[in-house]
């Protein structure tokens, strides 16, 4: 289906764009892959929101939710607590970002499935509680409609981030995939679009500081895109020129800078969920690149980890900006898995980046791990882009002055550098280990399989129940 609107750049509706697409869009309308690739991202993204309930603070913003009216509407994964949709939302959204492990629209610089799974499940889950059960089909037509929002709204500007994206166009996308999937037409859309956009919000300062306030900002934008479309249908309206108005989206949290060639190119004709990146460790993806090359020459030139001398990452300027902080002393876990010589130096000490590298401070504080941090030197490039992460530049200089250096055009986990299926189902089985308690292996699987079936369910709140690990147990 194409849906593009015609109209020269300086007179583009970005919100009519995106209003007629997620009115008009169907399962039906989605490629094979599309339909594959949802499973293979709900499978993901389910693994890491079991695994953030290990987090050290997600008992806390549980509790804080808990605290915000009664309501059996949906699931708290893990814990099973039953809440109101839109607590639910903020709850699961935060598990899902809390390790940094979440899957990521490169280009667009966007986490999208954080905001959208949480919001739609705990939507569907209080549909189904009122008579209208949320098919899979249904469900995964939802999915694709948000992750092309979310993906083509962060990828349509040159303005490198002053908002944080993937809170305020993930929340985007939350709200296009709820307005699709209770089937409102384009004016009803605009309408949850524009009361969305009265509660968006996501500051980099939480990201500059290495703060928890991070995946909160994530949770905030998931619970306001449920609030979003409760308030339409209620009967509230929004503004109508929410991203390209005078005090719209691009106006105000991209520095006004708006090209529309993306939107025009893709939306209707590629499916943004094949455009996704796995994250196969639980850090920045901003820091990946420098790993994969590390991985990728000592596999090619077999030298022991201790043979190395100084790691030089020639990255691209938003790689330099939000990842070259200092290695410094007993660093938090947030501020660890954003500090690329910390990373570097996690996996140069211990052969891995993975969850247990960032949940202590007898981890955190390792020596060698220091000692390895204090070897990387980040070098900017002259890449023009203030959102591309790639390509980057690894260059290794051993004791003995061996120099070795590998180009990273696409950083693991990349559509053209994808996680096999197996790949896939490993990470999945060790988020599953790492949750709080961990999923028996009997419930790993039934996810595995339920996921695999995903488009033939009646009724996809059989998922999110299945998720309250701690009260099955």
């Amino acid at each position: 289906m194409d849906d593009r609107p015609a109209g020269a750049p300086d007179s583009f509706d970005a919100a009519g764009a995106f209003a007629r697409h997620a009115a008009q869009t169907r399962f039906g309308d989605l490629p094979a892959e599309a339909v594959a690739r949802a499973k293979t991202f709900l499978l993901d993204s389910l693994g890491v929101g079991l695994a953030g309930t290990s987090d050290a603070n997600a008992g806390r913003v549980l509790a804080a939710a808990s605290g915000w009216g009664s309501g059996a509407d949906a699931t708290a994964w893990g814990s099973g607590a039953e809440l109101p949709a839109p607590s639910a939302a903020f709850v699961n959204a935060y598990l899902v970002h809390a390790l940094e492990f979440d899957c990521i629209h490169e280009r667009a610089i966007v986490h999208p499935m954080a905001t959208l799974l949480s919001a739609l499940f705990a939507w569907s889950e209080r549909a189904a509680r009122r008579g209208d059960p949320v098919s899979g089909r249904r469900f995964v037509a939802a999915m694709s409609v948000g992750v092309d929002v979310a993906g083509l709204l962060g990828s349509a500007t040159r303005s490198g981030l002053r908002f944080f994206r993937p809170a305020t166009a993930g929340g985007f996308g939350a709200a296009a995939a709820l307005a699709n999937a209770a089937g409102l037409a384009e004016a009803g859309v605009l309408n949850v679009l524009g009361l969305h956009f009265g509660q968006v919000s996501g500051t980099m300062q939480a990201h500059v500081e290495g703060s928890p306030a991070l995946g909160l900002q994530i949770a905030a934008n998931a619970r306001a895109a449920v609030t979003a479309i409760d308030l339409a249908e209620a009967g509230l309206t929004g503004p109508k020129d929410m991203l390209n108005g005078p005090f719209g989206y691009y106006a105000m949290m991209e520095d006004g800078s708006f090209e529309p060639a993306p939107i025009e190119a893709e939306l209707g004709r590629v499916p943004q969920l094949t455009r996704l990146s796995h994250k196969p460790y639980p850090s920045g993806r901003l820091s990946h690149g420098a790993v994969d090359g590390l991985r990728r020459l000592i596999a090619a030139h077999r030298f022991a980890p201790e043979a190395v001398a100084e790691v030089v990452v020639h990255v691209p300027p938003v790689v330099m900006r939000l990842m070259g902080r200092p290695n410094v002393p007993n660093p938090s876990s947030n501020y660890a898995k954003l500090c690329l010589p910390f990373v570097v130096g996690t996996y140069l000490a211990r052969g891995r980046v993975d969850v247990p590298d960032f949940s202590t401070p007898e981890m955190r504080n390792d020596p060698a791990v220091h000692a390895f941090a204090g070897r990387v030197r980040l070098v900017p490039d002259d890449n023009p882009s203030q959102n591309a992460i790639a390509p980057q530049r690894v260059t290794v200089r051993l004791n003995g002055g061996e120099r070795h250096e590998m180009i990273v055009p696409a950083i693991y986990g990349h559509p053209d550098a994808p996680l096999s299926e197996a790949e896939n189902l490993e990470k999945f089985g060790r988020c599953c280990g790492y949750a709080h308690p961990p999923v028996p292996p009997e419930l790993r699987d039934r996810l595995v399989a339920l996921v695999a079936r995903f488009d033939e369910l009646e009724d996809v709140s059989v998922v999110p129940r299945l998720l309250a690990v701690e009260r099955a147990s």
